[in-house]
C-alpha cells in the first residue's frame, strides 16, 4: 500500500523491525497457518516509520529525551514522567499522509468484511514486544471495539502513547532496552465479536514447571481483557498433547471450574466502547468451552508451536454469533522455554506454620517476609523493598513495584494473566487468585508464601524457614534396577517431571478421591440415604452433571490421566482404593455406608471391599474412571493394582468384578498388578502369579503383619523395621518367587525412601524396580547405582524394560 500500512498477509517474523513483534506474529499466522485451518482475524498494521515520521514531524523526541533524562537523574517521578510522555502523544496531531494511508486501509477492511465501519481492536505492537526474552506483556495498550474513522485516529494515537505507560517505561528499564530506540506499530483488527461468546489464552507449555507435553488454556465469557489482565478467575482447561492424534482420545487431563464472576462486553450508547458487567449465575456454574473446542484449540496451540519451534503464549477468542474460534495473538512463552541447564531445583518448607490462604501458584519457589497491602496504585510509594505485596489484582501496571517484591498475592486472577507472565519473568514467586487476601492478611504482617507444593500455593502465618536444593541431573548415575516414583496428587504431578523415573510405581487413588472428589461414592450411587444437609452438598459439588455418579467417573478419570502423563508412555502403576472403614466414613456421606470397626486396618478394607455388595456399586465407578482414563482419554500405560487381596479365591472375585465393569485383563493390553503386602501373599505366591502381571511389595503393611505391629502405633514405634530379618526374609522370598513365575516384582513401599541401606539389600536380592518418594528419589538413586557396582547382572522377566528412561531437558 505504502511505507506506513502493511496488510496482516503481507508481513511475516521477520518484520518485527517493520511491525513489531504482536503484529509480525500476527502476519505469520495468517500467512503460514490459515491454510493449515486456524483462523486468524483480518487486519492491518502500521509501520515503525510511521511511528517514527509522527514523532518527528511534531516534533517530540528532544521533549522525550529530556523528560527520560529527568527520570533518570531522579528529578521527576515515574509517574510524573509517564504523564508527561504520554501528553506529547496524546496531544499531536496524525501526519495527513500517515492518517490517508490509515484510514484508506480501515475502508478496504470494511470492504472486505462487508461492513462499512467495522469494529476494530487497535492493539500497540512495538518493535522490541514478544521477543523471546522478553514478552513485554501487557506493557502498551490495546483498545476494542473501535469503530468508526475518527475513533480509529484517535485510538492510534493512544496507542503511541502507551509506549510511555508507566508499566512500559519500568520495564523497558529493568530489561535494559533503549526507550528511544523502539518503535511502535499499530495492529487494527477486525473484532471477533466475543462479547457475545468467549475467550482467553492458551500456553503450549506448563508455565510453573516447564512440562513440555500439555497445552494450558484459561478461559472466560465475553471480551478476553480481563482474563489477560487477571481480573477474573477463569475456567482452567490441561490437554496432554501427545495423545491428540490418537484415534478416539479425549486426552483432556483437567477441567475446572473457575468463577468468572465478570464479564467484558460492547458499550452501550455514548464514548464508552466497552463495559464489565456481572456474570449471569447460569454462565458462572458452566464451563465455557465444550470438549471438542478444547481439543481444537489445543491441535491448534501445538501446531503454532511447531511453526515457531518454540512453546507459545497464545490468545484466542470464539464469535458469539458464528460460533467459530479464531487465534488472536501469538507471542514466545519467555520463561520455562529459555531454561536450558539440566538442573532439578526443589524447595522445601522444614517448619509448619498456620495455613492462612490458598490460591493458584506462580513459579515454585517460597518466600518470607512481612505483608504490605497495596489496594491502589496511588499506594505504591508506600512499599517496602523485599516486602510480600499484597493486592485485589497485580495488573500489568504495578511492574514497577512487581520488581521490588519478594512475593505476590492477590485476591483475582489466573495463572495466564499478565500479571502472572511478569511475576514469573522476574522469578518472583505468587499465590493468585485466593478470593481474601487484602482482607486476610494486615500490613506488617509476617507471612511464608509458598509456590513449591503443586500448583496450588499457600500463604502461612509466620517467617517460616525453608531450603533450596539444586542437582545436576546430568550427573545422575544409570541403574539396572528400574527407579520408579511414588505419585499421589494430581496438582503436584508436573512438579516431578524432570526426575529421571523409568515411570511411576504407586499412584494412590485414594488420595484424589479424597482431596478432589471429597464424597464417598455410595453416597453419589445412592444420595437417598444420605442426610439432607450431606445431599444438599452433593447437589452443589455435582452441579453441570445430569448424573452424581459422572462427577466421580470424571474428576477421577482426569486426576489419574494427570498424574500418568508426565511418564507417558511408561508404566504408571495406579493402586485401586485402600480406605480403612474409618476414613470412608469421613468422607462426604461415608457415615451412611461405613460401620465402626475395632481394627480398621485389618477390617472391610482393599480387595473385600470390591466385590461386597455394601461396597460394589462404589467400585463400579472406579472401574468405569480407569476405563475412561485408558481408553477415552487415552493412557494405555495405566495398569491398575489391587490391594490387600487375602487370598487367591478373592482375586479371582475381583478380576471378574473388573472384568464385567469393562477391565478385563489381557484384552486392550491390559496388565493387572497385585499389593504383596500380606504374607499370604508371599506363601501363597505362585497361585497369585497366576492371577496377576505382576507384584509390588508394600513394606508398610507387610512389616505391620509379619512382627504384628501397629504401624501407627507410637508406643510400638521402635519395634517397627523393615529391616528385620523376618521381613528382609519374606521379601527375599517373594522377588524369588515372583522370577520363578516369570513376573516382575518391584516395591513400592516407604522403605527404600527411608533407608538408602535397604534399597541396596532389595538389588542384592535382584528386585526388579524400587520406586521412591520423588523427594528422596535423587539421593537413593546414587545408592542403587553403588549396590549394583557389587553385584553381577541378574536376568530379568521377559517383558520387564532394562533400560531406564532419559528425559531431555
Amino acid at each position: 500500500m505504502d511505507g506506513f500500512v502493511l496488510w496482516f498477509d503481507e508481513v511475516g517474523m521477520d518484520d518485527v523491525p517493520r511491525v513489531g513483534g504482536k503484529n509480525a506474529s500476527l502476519g505469520e499466522m495468517t500467512g503460514s497457518l490459515t491454510p493449515e485451518g486456524i483462523r486468524v482475524p483480518d487486519g492491518f498494521a502500521t509501520t515503525a516509520s510511521a511511528y517514527r515520521a509522527f514523532v518527528a514531524e511534531n516534533g517530540i523526541e528532544p521533549a522525550l529525551r529530556e523528560q527520560l533524562e529527568r527520570y533518570r537523574s531522579g528529578a521527576v517521578t515515574l509517574r510524573e514522567a509517564g504523564q508527561e510522555l504520554r501528553r506529547l502523544f496524546l496531544s499531536a496531531e496524525f501526519p495527513p499522509a500517515i492518517a490517508d494511508a490509515v484510514l484508506r486501509a480501515y475502508r478496504r477492511l470494511g470492504e472486505r468484511t462487508g461492513t462499512p465501519t467495522p469494529a476494530v481492536a487497535v492493539r500497540s505492537s512495538a518493535t522490541a514486544e514478544d521477543l523471546p526474552e522478553a514478552s513485554f506483556a501487557g506493557a502498551q495498550e490495546t483498545f476494542l471495539n473501535v469503530a468508526g474513522e475518527q475513533a480509529v485516529l484517535t485510538a492510534c494515537r493512544r496507542c503511541y502513547a502507551s509506549l510511555f505507560t508507566d508499566r512500559a517505561i519500568a520495564y523497558r528499564e529493568a530489561q535494559g532496552f533503549d526507550h528511544l530506540a523502539v518503535a511502535l506499530s499499530i495492529g487494527v483488527q477486525s473484532m471477533v465479536r466475543s462479547d457475545l461468546g468467549a475467550s482467553g489464552v492458551m500456553f503450549t507449555i506448563d508455565t510453573e514447571t516447564g512440562f513440555p507435553d500439555v497445552v494450558v488454556i484459561s478461559a472466560a465469557w465475553g471480551l478476553g481483557e480481563l482474563v489477560v489482565q487477571g481480573a477474573v478467575d477463569p475456567d482452567r482447561y490441561q490437554v496432554f498433547t501427545p495423545l491428540l492424534d490418537r484415534p478416539g482420545a479425549e486426552p483432556i487431563i483437567e477441567k475446572a471450574l473457575g468463577a468468572k464472576a465478570r464479564m467484558m462486553v460492547y458499550g452501550e450508547g455514548g464514548t464508552a466502547r466497552t463495559r464489565t458487567l456481572d456474570t449471569p449465575a447460569r454462565r458462572r456454574a458452566a464451563f465455557t468451552l465444550t470438549d471438542d473446542e478444547i481439543l481444537q484449540l489445543a491441535r491448534w496451540g501445538r501446531s503454532v508451536q511447531k511453526h515457531y519451534g518454540r512453546p507459545m503464549d497464545v490468545e484466542w477468542a470464539r464469535d458469539g454469533m458464528t460460533g467459530e474460534l479464531f487465534l488472536v495473538q501469538a507471542r514466545p512463552e519467555t520463561v520455562q522455554s529459555v531454561k536450558t541447564r539440566p538442573v532439578f531445583v526443589e524447595h522445601h518448607l522444614t517448619e509448619t506454620g498456620p495455613l492462612l490462604l490458598s490460591g493458584a501458584a506462580i513459579g515454585d519457589a517460597i518466600a518470607a517476609g512481612t505483608v504490605c497491602v497495596i489496594r491502589d496504585p496511588s499506594q505504591i510509594a508506600r512499599f517496602t523493598d523485599g516486602a510480600i505485596l499484597v493486592a485485589e489484582m497485580t495488573d500489568p501496571d504495578w511492574v514497577a513495584v512487581i520488581a521490588r517484591a519478594s512475593g505476590i498475592v492477590t485476591d483475582h486472577g489466573g495463572s495466564t494473566s499478565h500479571a502472572a507472565i511478569v511475576a514469573r519473568e522476574l522469578g518472583i514467586p505468587a499465590v493468585v487468585g485466593t478470593g481474601s487476601g487484602t482482607e486476610t492478611l494486615r500490613d506488617g504482617q509476617p507471612v511464608t508464601l509458598s509456590c513449591a507444593e503443586g500448583d496450588v500455593g499457600h500463604v502461612y502465618g509466620g517467617e517460616l524457614a525453608f531450603e533450596t536444593t539444586e542437582v545436576d541431573l546430568s550427573r545422575v548415575p544409570a541403574t539396572r534396577t528400574r527407579v520408579n516414583v511414588n505419585v499421589a496428587s494430581p496438582s503436584a504431578a508436573f512438579r516431578w517431571w524432570r526426575l529421571p523415573a523409568a515411570g511411576v510405581g504407586l499412584a494412590r487413588m485414594e488420595f484424589i478421591v479424597n482431596n478432589v472428589i471429597g464424597v464417598h461414592p455410595m453416597a453419589l450411587v445412592h444420595p437417598d440415604r444420605v442426610d439432607a444437609d450431606a445431599r444438599a452438598r452433593i447437589r452443589e459439588l455435582t452441579a453441570g452433571f445430569d448424573d452424581p455418579k459422572d462427577f466421580f467417573v470424571e474428576k477421577l478419570a482426569r486426576g489419574i490421566a494427570k498424574l500418568a502423563a508426565p511418564y507417558h508412555p511408561h508404566d504408571v502403576v495406579v493402586r485401586l482404593s485402600d480406605f480403612k472403614a474409618s476414613e470412608y466414613a469421613h468422607l462426604l456421606g461415608g457415615e451412611a455406608f461405613e460401620e465402626p470397626e475395632e481394627n480398621p486396618m485389618l477390617g472391610f478394607r482393599g480387595a473385600s471391599r470390591y466385590y461386597h455388595p455394601r461396597y460394589r456399586e462404589g467400585f463400579a465407578l472406579e472401574c468405569a474412571a480407569l476405563k475412561r482414563a485408558r481408553e477415552l482419554l487415552g493412557f494405555a500405560n495405566i495398569i491398575p493394582m489391587v490391594p490387600f487381596c487375602r487370598t487367591p479365591g478373592e482375586a479371582d472375585r475381583v478380576l471378574e468384578e473388573m472384568a464385567a465393569n469393562g477391565l478385563v485383563r489381557g484384552e486392550q493390553g491390559l496388565r493387572v498388578y497385585m499389593m504383596c503386602e500380606i504374607p499370604s501373599n508371599v506363601i501363597r505366591a505362585s497361585e497369585f502369579a497366576r492371577r496377576f502381571d505382576g507384584f509390588s511389595i508394600g513394606s508398610n503393611d507387610l512389616t505391620q503383619l509379619v512382627l504384628g505391629v501397629d504401624r501407627d502405633s507410637e508406643l510400638l514405634a521402635p519395634l517397627f523395621d523393615e529391616r528385620d530379618a523376618a521381613v528382609e526374609w519374606m521379601i527375599a522370598e517373594a522377588i524369588r518367587r515372583a522370577h520363578e513365575a516369570g513376573i516382575t516384582i518391584g516395591i513400592c513401599g516407604q522403605a527404600p525412601s527411608d533407608h538408602p541401606d535397604f534399597a541396596a539389600f532389595l538389588v542384592e536380592q535382584g528386585i526388579d524396580s524400587i520406586s521412591l518418594n520423588p523427594d528422596s528419589l535423587l539421593r537413593t538413586i546414587g545408592r542403587i547405582a553403588e549396590a549394583e557396582a557389587a553385584e553381577p547382572p541378574r536376568a530379568q522377566p521377559a517383558d520387564t524394560p532394562k533400560t531406564r528412561r532419559t528425559v531431555s531437558i
